[in-house]
């Protein structure tokens, strides 16, 4: 079997802040091993690692401590402050930093905290770099860092607020709208207000006062209620809710519908095929993509393509495939001929740009997509074996799939980050779909249950 990354998950070292992997030793050697690794990478050079963070209490002592870890190690660091995890890997690409650091757990809640190391071309690594980064780690020993005290890089934030002004609409078309916008409490808070007024558009903001505590508590994109309830109440023309490092965007249109990535998708895509600008006749989304959007895409002779979970498969598969739209359910859309990052404030860019240029309400724009019933189950478990490989699983997920048919879908995965096995069952009646994914759920809690 292929040996896989231990502390790197689908995205970065996650946990909760000051407990293993995140505690102070851990994270300095985290450091150290990372600047060893690109020192050791020819093409780096003696490029800095541009350091960010998102606006929880752990993030300024973990960006410190990493900080330190990496100057051990000789490697030079630049800190941009507080600012979008998409943010920072469009300035680690266009800026020739050698390596990009993020320190946040993106839609997670405050206790917790994560690292992202993003590439010198702002991706996320190779797996074998993540395992190069872990065997030398591995091999260090204990050491006392003194963490620096960092200073912020205004200029930097700016440059990428300057490019999200160079591709965005401009003019009355844009100016006339109203939004209501949900920062979460996170990243996004600091530059989101600011960068609205550039474009002249009034915008009513909600959850932009960080005090540590509060990111992604109740509000952002895994709770869009608010942001849609705003929506409809003001009469705004669209709603968009951040995630606390602005990677994902879940969006409300003016009846207070909320607009998940599929709901973006579906209505980008024959947008971007009207206007030839659609590469590859074709979407890549994920084994999480609703199956009623790979049916509503067909109507367009739009094809879908599916990778696992995880907006680096998305865009592995877009760069592969000649594909330049891809995304998953959760709001992590890419439009690769803008960036190669999944980009929130991006993606509220190109819905203002698709509302502007059809003139057509984001309500009438989702009528043809109607999401089939979609349950997803989570089971705590305390181990993670092939589970197709466990009979009485088996037996439920063959079950299932004949009742089904191919009008419906069954997926298992385990979580990349937590002790859950994840249940998705989706199809046209939703009793059979709770049916099928409390069987299924029932049979992966008797075999596995912590």
């Amino acid at each position: 079997m292929r040996k896989k990354p231990q502390l790197f998950g689908t995205d970065g070292v996650r946990g909760v802040a000051g407990h293993y992997p995140l505690d102070r030793e851990t994270v300095g050697k985290l450091g150290c091993a990372l600047g060893a690794a690109l020192a050791r990478e020819a093409q780096s050079g003696s490029g800095a690692v541009l350091l960010g963070q998102d606006t929880r209490e752990s993030s300024p002592w973990i960006v410190s401590t990493l900080a330190a870890g990496l100057r051990a190690s000789g490697a030079k660091t630049v800190y941009a402050g507080v600012i979008t995890t998409p943010g920072l890997a469009f300035l680690t690409r266009h800026r020739g930093f050698a390596a990009g650091v993020m320190v946040s757990a993106s839609h997670n809640p405050f206790e917790d905290n994560g690292i992202k190391v993003l590439s010198s071309e702002g991706t996320k690594l190779p797996e074998a770099l993540e395992l190069e980064i872990e065997d030398l780690l591995r091999s260090l020993p204990s050491v006392t860092l003194s963490e620096p005290e960092l200073q912020p890089s205004p200029e930097l934030v700016n440059a990428y607020l300057d490019f999200l002004e160079s591709v965005a609409p401009h003019g009355d078309s844009v100016s006339r709208f109203r939004l209501v916008a949900d920062c979460a409490h996170g990243a996004s808070a600091a530059m989101i207000p600011e960068f609205l007024r550039r474009l002249g558009i009034e915008t009513q903001i909600l959850n932009a006062e960080p005090n540590g505590r509060n990111i992604n508590l109740k509000c952002g994109s895994l709770y869009p209620q608010m942001m849609a309830e705003a929506t409809r109440s003001a009469g705004a023309d669209l709603g968009v809710a951040f995630d606390g490092d602005a990677d994902r965007a879940i969006f409300a249109s003016s009846s207070g519908q909320v607009l998940d990535g599929d709901h973006v998708l579906f209505a980008m895509a024959p947008f971007l095929k009207s206007r030839q600008s659609l590469k590859g006749e074709a979407v890549v989304g994920t084994l999480m993509t609703n199956l009623g959007l790979e049916f509503a895409l067909k109507r367009y002779a739009i094809g879908l393509k599916r990778t696992p979970v995880g907006d680096k498969f998305v865009l592995e598969e877009m760069q592969r495939s000649g594909i330049n739209l891809g995304g998953e359910p959760s709001g992590h859309i890419i439009f690769s001929d803008i960036s190669i990052a999944g980009d929130g404030i991006v993606t509220l860019l190109q819905m203002l740009r698709l509302l502007s240029e059809t003139e057509t309400p984001a309500d009438e724009l989702m009528r043809g997509y109607k999401p089939f019933p979609q349950i997803i189950r989570n089971v705590r478990v305390k181990a993670k074996p092939p589970l197709e490989s466990i009979p009485e699983v088996a037996r439920a997920l063959d079950l299932s799939r004949v009742d089904l048919g191919d009008r419906g879908r069954v997926v298992l995965r385990y979580s990349g980050t937590e002790p859950l096995a994840r249940v998705m069952v989706e199809g046209e009646q939703m009793a059979m779909v709770e049916r099928h994914a409390a069987e299924i759920a029932e049979a992966i809690g008797k075999a596995l249950g912590a």
